[in-house]
Order: C-alpha cells, then sequence, then structure tokens
C-alpha cells in the first residue's frame, strides 16, 4: 500500500507569528531574551529537541500557544525582542547582491542543533559568522549541509568511544531552499570527472549572515555522488576530494546562482581551495586570457591555515586528481598539468606524486595568516621552501589570532554582573578598547558566587549525562548520582578533541601523585574530562579509555570523570562552570585553541602549556605555565618533565591559590586572578577583535583591489600580467656586484653610521622597475637573519652600460647583538610581495 505522508504543525496564533521568524535566524542563539522566549514555551520539551528551534514549535500543543498568545508579560518580552531583532538583523542584508566577502569552511558550528560541525575548525567558523553579523559586513558563508554530520559519541563499558551517526531532521532544521529571482529552486550542477554532480542550495540565516549549505541528497544523482554529503571528515580520501570540489567549486557557483559576484573569498583552510578554480573558469569563460584571470583571484584571495604540522595538511595524489580536473582545466583553457602545479612546491614539482591543498591555497592568496603569533612564526617556517629567495622572517604568512564570540559564551549569571559593572559594548570591544578598571571594580563577592552556582550547574549536569551513559560509573548500579563530583572543590576541566598531541593523560604519568591530589581530605581536587576522538584515531580512543579505567581501577569515579558526546552544549557548561581550564599539548603542534578564552571570558583560570593563543596571553597574573624543557626532544622525556611541571604547578600555586580564604570565604588572590582572566580575554581574544583585523588587514585591501583590478576592461590586471612576464624573462639576469663598506665593520657601536655601497647589473630591465636594498638584521647561531629590516638604496650615477651604482647611509639604531647584512634587488613597490615563489636578487 502506497501511503502519501505529510506533517501537522500548531498553527501559530497571530500574537505569536514573530516566533516563526525567530526559529528561522539563529540570531536568537547569542540574544538570551530570544533564547528564554523558545524555553517559556515549555522547558522540558526544550532540553528534550536539544535546543532546536524548529522542532520546538513543531512539538508544542496548540493549546500552550493559545494560552501565551493571551499572556502578558510573554508578549511584552515577545514585542521587546522583536524590536531588538529588527535593530540588529536588516531586512536588506537578503539582496546578495550587497555581499562582498565569500567565506569558505568545511564545517560551521553555530549551535549545538545545527549538527555540521566536528570540533575547533567548526566552532571557530560559527564564530567568525556571528562576529560579522554583529560588525554587519557584507559577507556571505559557504558550507555543506550534512545529512548525518559528525558521529554522535558512546562509550561502551569498557570505556571505549563507538560512534553512531543519526540523520539530520533536515525538516526540523532552521533551513530554506534557496530561490532565483523568479521563485525556483536553486541546484547547481558541475562536472565531476565524468559525470554531472548536482546539489539544492539551502540557506540558514545566522544574524546578518546567509551560511549557503549544499546538499547532494537528490534523485538526479547516483548514490555515490548522494553521499558526498552525509558525513563530515567521512570515507575514503575520493570521497573527501569529492567533498572539497563541491565546496570549493560547487560552493562558488552556489553564490553566482544567488546574484552575489564575491570581490574577496577566504578559504578557511585547505578544504576550500579549489573555489580559486572556480573564479578562475568563470572569468576565463567570459573572455578573460588565463593571465590576467589569475591576477585577479590571487590578489584578491584570503588564506588561513591552521595546521602547525605537514603531515596534517590535506594531500591528493596526481594520479586520482587529473580525471577530476582535466575538464576544468580544458574549459579554462589551462593545462591541468599546470593547474596541479599551484598545488606543488616549486623545487619538487618535477618528482611530486600528490598535490597539496594548503601549498594551493597559499599560491592562490594574496592574504594568507597563521591563527596565533606562535603558529605564524611555526608556518613561516614550515612553508619557507614556498618561497626559496627569501629569509623566513619575510616569508608572507601572518598572524590574526583567533578569538571567540563573547555573547555565545559567556554564562548568563556572569551577563548580569557584566551588565551591572561593565560599559554598554563589553560584548564587543574592538581593537585598543578595554574594560580593565570595570572589571576590577566588581565586588569579589558577587563574581565569586556567581562562579560557585555556574560550577553547581556542570555538576548537576555532569551527574546527568553520567546516569545516561553505559561507560559511566554509574552505569552498572542503582546510584543517584549524588556523590559523583562535589560542587564546592576545586574542579579542572580538560575538554578537547583527542588526538595523542593533545596529552589527555599527561595526568596518568604519576598515578600516585594524582591519586594523593584526588582523595586529599583537606584540599581536594577533582577532574572533568571530555572530548570525541575521530573515528579512525586508534590512539585517540585509547588515551579516553585509559582515563576511564583508571578511575575505575582506583575507585576514584566520583573525582575524575569522562563525559561522553563533547558538544557546544557541553561545551558551555564546562567553560562556564570549572575553576581551571587544562591544555597541554605538545608544543608548538597547537596552531591556537580556543576553549581557553572561552573559559577565561568567564572567569575561569587557564593552566596551561605555552602554546597556541596562551604563548602569547600568559602572564603570572591571569593564569599558570606549565613550563617545559626545549632541549629534550624525546617524546618520552618531555612528557615525564612536563607532567612533573604540571603537578608542581597544581600543589605549589593552583591548589592553595583556591583554598586560602578570607574572613567571608571568599578567595582573594584567586577572584584577582578570575578578574585579570576576564580582562585580558575580553580586550584581546574576542571574535569581534578577530574579524576586524581580518576585515582591516585583509578583506578591506581585497576588494579595494578587486575594484583597482577589474576596472576598465581589467586595465591594471593586464598591466601587471605584462610586467610579471618582463620579470620571469629578465630577472635571472640580475647582477649584484662586491658591497663596500665605508669603514671596518668589527668595531662598529650603537648610533654609528656607515655608508654602503654596490654596482648592479639590470640587463633588459630598468631601474624605475626595480628597488636597491640593504637587508639587515640579527643572527643566529647559523648565521642566517632572525627579523629582517631593509633600507633603500639610492642610485649614485651609472658605472657603464647597464651597471649602476647604488649607495646607503645606514644608522645603528638598533640594540647591541651580533648582525648580518646583504644586497637585494626587488620588483619595485610591493605588488609581488606575496607572490609565489616571488622576485628575488641576491649576490651570488
Amino acid at each position: 500500500m502506497e501511503l502519501q505522508l505529510f506533517n501537522i504543525a500548531p498553527r501559530i496564533p497571530a500574537e505569536l507569528s514573530f516566533l516563526e521568524t525567530l526559529s528561522y535566524n539563529m540570531w536568537w542563539s547569542w540574544y538570551p531574551l530570544a533564547t528564554e522566549l523558545f524555553v517559556r514555551l515549555d522547558p522540558n520539551l526544550w532540553k528534550e529537541v536539544e535546543g532546536n528551534s524548529r522542532k520546538m514549535l513543531s512539538m508544542i500543543p496548540q493549546g500552550r500557544l493559545e494560552e501565551l498568545a493571551k499572556d502578558a508579560i510573554y508578549l511584552r518580552q515577545l514585542s521587546s525582542v522583536e524590536a531588538e531583532f529588527k535593530r540588529h538583523v536588516h531586512e536588506k542584508d537578503a539582496d546578495f547582491s550587497r555581499r562582498k566577502i565569500a567565506y569558505f569552511s568545511m564545517e560551521f558550528g553555530i549551535h549545538e542543533s545545527i549538527r555540521i560541525f566536528s570540533g575547533g575548525l567548526g566552532i571557530l567558523s560559527g564564530d567568525h559568522v556571528k562576529a560579522a553579523s554583529d560588525m554587519h559586513l557584507p559577507m556571505a558563508a559557504v558550507g555543506l549541509l550534512y545529512r548525518q554530520g559528525y558521529f554522535r559519541q558512546v562509550l561502551d563499558r569498557n570505556g571505549w568511544q563507538m560512534e553512531r551517526y543519526p540523520e539530520n531532521e533536515i525538516h526540523n532544521m532552521p533551513l530554506r531552499r534557496a530561490r532565483d529571482a523568479n521563485g525556483q529552486s536553486i541546484t547547481i550542477s558541475f562536472q565531476l570527472k565524468d559525470r554531472p554532480l548536482y546539489a539544492a542550495v539551502w540557506i540558514l540565516w545566522a544574524g546578518n549572515i546567509p551560511l549557503v549549505l549544499l546538499d547532494t541528497e537528490l534523485a538526479s544523482n547516483p548514490p555515490e555522488f548522494r553521499e558526498i554529503t552525509w558525513r563530515l571528515y567521512g570515507g575514503d580520501k575520493k570521497m573527501r576530494l569529492h567533498q572539497e570540489l563541491l565546496l570549493g567549486v560547487g560552493g562558488y557557483k552556489a553564490l553566482r546562482a544567488l546574484g552575489m559576484q564575491p570581490q574577496v573569498c577566504h578559504m578557511n583552510e585547505g578544504h576550500a581551495s579549489f573555489m580559486s578554480l572556480a573564479r578562475l573558469e568563470e572569468l576565463i569563460d567570459a573572455g578573460i586570457d588565463p593571465d590576467t584571470a589569475l591576477e585577479v583571484v590571487w590578489r584578491t584571495n584570503v588564506f588561513t591555515t591552521h595546521t602547525p604540522v605537514p603531515a596534517g595538511n590535506e594531500v591528493f595524489s596526481r594520479d586520482l586528481l587529473r580525471p577530476y580536473l582535466k575538464g576544468l582545466a580544458d574549459r579554462a583553457h589551462l593545462d591541468v598539468e599546470r593547474l596541479m602545479r599551484w598545488g606543488i612546491p616549486i623545487n619538487e614539482r618535477d618528482t611530486a606524486q600528490e598535490m597539496s591543498m594548503t601549498v594551493l591555497g597559499l599560491r592562490l592568496a594574496n592574504y594568507s595568516n597563521g591563527v596565533s603569533k606562535l603558529h605564524g612564526e611555526v608556518a613561516r617556517s614550515m612553508w619557507k621552501h614556498l618561497w626559496p629567495n627569501r629569509s623566513v622572517s619575510e616569508i608572507p604568512i601572518g598572524h590574526i589570532t583567533n578569538g571567540v564570540h563573547v555573547p555565545s559564551w559567556i554564562s548568563l549569571r556572569n551577563r548580569v554582573i557584566f551588565d551591572r559593572y561593565l560599559p554598554p559594548n563589553w560584548a564587543h570591544l574592538r581593537s585598543g578598547q578595554s574594560c580593565a578598571d570595570a572589571v576590577r571594580r566588581i565586588p569579589d563577592d558577587e563574581l565569586w558566587m556567581a562562579h560557585t552556582l555556574c560550577r553547581q550547574s556542570l555538576v548537576r549536569e555532569a551527574r546527568k549525562i553520567a546516569l545516561k551513559s553505559v561507560g559511566s560509573p554509574l552505569a552498572a548500579s542503582a546510584q543517584s548520582g549524588q556523590n559523583l563530583l562535589d560542587p564546592d572543590i576545586l574542579t579542572i576541566g580538560f575538554a578537547r578533541r583527542f588526538a595523542t598531541y593533545k596529552r589527555g593523560t599527561l595526568l596518568l604519568r604519576d598515578p600516585e601523585r594524582l591519586l594523593s591530589l584526588l582523595t586529599a581530605q583537606k584540599h581536594p581536587i577533582q577532574f572533568v574530562f571530555a572530548g570525541k576522538a575521530h573515528p579512525a584515531d586508534e590512539g585517540g580512543k585509547k588515551l579516553i579509555q585509559d582515563l576511564i579505567q583508571f578511575a575505575r581501577q582506583h575507585n576514584v569515579q566520583n573525582r575524575l570523570i569522562f563525559l561522553e558526546d563533547y558538544d557546544i552544549a557541553l561545551a558551555r557548561d564546562l567553560v562556564q562552570g570549572v575553576d581551571v581550564w587544562l591544555n597541554n599539548p605538545r608544543r608548538p603542534q597547537e596552531a591556537s585553541g580556543t576553549s581557553g578564552m572561552k573559559a577565561a571570558i568567564n572567569g575561569v583560570i587557564n593552566c596551561s602549556i605555552l602554546d597556541g593563543w596562551w604563548d602569547e596571553a600568559y602572564t603570572p597574573e591571569c593564569g599558570w605555565a606549565i613550563k617545559g624543557n626545549p632541549n629534550l626532544t624525546n617524546n618520552e622525556d618531555a612528557d615525564n618533565f612536563e607532567a612533573n611541571s604540571l603537578y608542581n604547578v597544581l600543589t605549589n600555586e593552583v591548589i592553595p591559590c583556591f583554598y586560602e580564604r578570607d574572613s567571608n570565604d571568599i578567595p582573594v588572590r584567586w577572584v584577582r586572578k578570575m578578574k585579570e582572566s576576564i580582562i585580558m580575554s575580553l580586550d584581546f581574544f574576542t571574535s569581534e577583535r578577530m574579524v576586524e583585523e581580518y576585515d582591516q588587514k585583509f578583506y578591506e585591501p581585497a576588494c579595494a583591489a578587486y575594484q583597482e583590478l577589474v576596472k576598465d576592461n581589467y586595465k591594471r590586471a593586464h598591466e601587471l600580467v605584462e610586467t610579471k612576464h618582463q620579470m620571469v624573462a629578465h630577472f635571472h639576469e640580475l647582477w649584484i656586484g662586491n658591497t663596500k663598506v665605508s669603514r671596518e665593520l668589527s668595531g662598529i657601536h650603537v648610533g654609528d653610521t656607515f655608508t654602503l655601497t654596490t654596482e648592479v647589473y639590470f640587463g633588459a630591465m630598468t631601474p624605475d622597475m626595480l628597488d636597491v636594498e640593504v637587508y639587515y638584521g640579527p643572527v643566529d647561531n647559523h648565521n642566517e637573519i632572525l627579523r629582517g629590516s631593509s633600507c633603500l638604496m639610492k642610485q649614485d650615477g651609472k658605472v657603464d652600460g647597464d651597471r649602476y651604482r647604488y649607495t646607503c647611509d645606514l644608522v645603528c639604531d638598533v640594540e647591541p647583538g651580533r648582525f648580518g647584512l646583504t644586497v637585494r634587488i626587488t620588483p619595485k613597490g610591493d605588488d609581488w610581495n606575496n607572490s609565489v615563489p616571488g622576485f628575488t636578487c641576491w649576490p651570488k
């Protein structure tokens, strides 16, 4: 018997009609009064639907809606929220033609009810979008609509992680099909090898920012193509390639179908690098020659790398890629081998069997960055071979340190206090703004009481999770959970992806010392762990199991607990409720990390290895550093050393500070650190500060460059191509003669001045095309310049023919030390500073 299926939803009374609008925009998730409107419909049902606004409205009884339609207090709050919504979310932003910035990411963590994220990269992308919305940037974000998303974690009775993949209920998500000007649903397509791939285009609104999501679950696709948007980071290399082609090529086509002409495209990691090929194809198809199209594309692209180890960067074999890229290359009138060489370092192009998505992203982006100051240094060193004629300090990979979206992560209790004592813009501070004085004036007892209540809430939630978990200490008993965790003792949290380099079991290296801390009668402590291991990461799963089995074997399950199925909701409880946020990765393998920032805005104090963001954030006033020993190159020795450092910090500093109380039972020194932690995070590590940096350093210059490049039928782009052709043809002819110094360099002191003179040969090029510079700076033990500076030399006449004399007076206005200098020739101006591999002539 064939059935026709349909849903019957409650009829929303006219008085409550704004609830329908609100449920389709995730702005409600970071505006507490809006969230409260859904909670008040039915608090228990709200928990049951895991905060899903659309599902909530589909399940609420009709009678309850009729009741609230007559509730004056509820209607007053609804009206207030509607006014705020209209103030923050503008109807004109629905016009895609107004948008200039396209932000591509493989995952987005907007809210726990929208499971299209796995971890830190997705959470960062979500916070980036929310901050862009608050700042009203003309941005559209692009991702994939995963039908199963990332896995839900289940622990078996032995503490081993298992994965389950429940289907995302698309009809219960705040999504709408994208439509064209004629009201027709938009479906994009492109050739995937020898067959067309079709993708439906959906839109999810996060405030003012549309998140454009692609979905291949269509009848017009063969089964293997429908699977492309089933699981995030699922499948084999071929599936990953399909997903990344869909994100980059399909995502760009979706934006164009929506009427958007991106002026700047931001690739958040290498997954999105194929987007550049779609931009090239479009320009070439419009009649622009390939070299001119390439200039437009790479000069208006942004690339962010998040991976500080070479093995973590996505690569595909050239044999796998070739048939997929052949059709695209043909349509763009490009040689497929040339196209693939863009993703291979220049000195490996004849031998490499794989193409790197990170190299492709860096090669086709004028603006590139790591995600913390330390990660920027690591990235410059890791990718210096892409610019073989550059010193490491001048590798064009900068850094913009990650930040967190304060309204999404601040506890309600802290929000009340901050609203009372801090400036009105405390959650939206920009560069140069500070709330330090106001934070320090918050009464100690109020801040401490708010945090104590957050800790108690965390303990209650942890007990509920443990009661449901098969792998929990309560699973095989009739315990109620009342003895699981103590709401009044020092609570340390560790929650993140369980990868081996993050060392989730570092504490277990000294079991006796750990047990003495957990079972202490006078000053006890407890640990709350959470996190997922990648389904294929057996080592990460073993770390989780080791923690659980240690607690069982030593009967300390009430003081050391692992909470399963870590997601955004649990992350909020943890960063708001623990006292200390622990992080102990192997330095420098943590690119940034943002969970510690979320903890810090809530007054939770970080105790961490000096890696990622903490390397630049740490001061003794706002937290603790776990000291390492850079001379220990063996992992085993380093782990033992740093485990001992961690125990010393806990025993000698953290625990005494927490339990030292005044006559009112307030830990005054601890609260002082809480306040400094809040100041540090609100002043420097918010997503609005982060996005402001992206806007000022990358988006605004890239938009201006785009407008200049395409003006007057691409006149400026054509000029750059002509200049590039000249440099490619003749740069190798340049020659630098001996450099003479006006005095003996062995007797130089601070403040001295000396003159350098050199001769250069330009060949077919002319002085107006080139700069001759002195390049100098402090050197390391290998006599390599660490932090280079340059000084323009002045032309001092012709020697003969095409040889010119250049001079420069160099003033030693620097700190004392060992320095090196040389002379180089570079293209005039800064048009080629970031090109790969670039143009620099050094003395032979």
